[in-house]
C-alpha cells in the first residue's frame, strides 16, 4: 500500500504537478514490479495528462545531468529506488 512506501524528495521545482507526480509514482510502484515497467507507465501517463515529452528513470544506482523546462523536474526516492522526471523538449 502507499502509506508503507518511504518517499523522501531530493530535489524539485514541479510546483503544480507535484503531488500528482508523487501519487502517480507510488501507484505504479504497487501496480509494477520492474523497474522499466514503472517508468513506462508514469511517462505515458504523465504524457498523455501534460503533453510530451516526459522522461522517467526508476532505479537504485544511477548518475545524471539533464537539462529540463522549468516547473517540470523532481528527483526522489521510493524507498530504495531512485526516481527522477522531468520534461524536455
Amino acid at each position: 500500500m502507499t502509506d508503507q512506501r518511504k518517499v523522501v524528495i531530493k530535489a524539485a521545482d514541479m510546483p503544480e504537478i507535484q503531488k500528482e507526480v508523487i501519487d502517480l509514482t507510488l501507484q505504479a510502484f504497487n501496480k509494477f514490479t520492474v523497474e522499466k515497467d514503472i517508468a513506462s507507465h508514469i511517462k505515458r501517463t504523465l504524457d498523455t495528462r501534460h503533453g510530451p515529452t516526459f522522461h522517467v528513470i526508476v532505479g537504485r544506482s544511477f548518475g545524471s545531468y539533464v537539462t529540463h523546462e522549468s516547473k517540470y523536474f523532481i528527483y526522489f526516492y521510493v524507498d530504495q529506488f531512485a526516481v527522477l522526471i522531468f520534461k524536455s523538449g
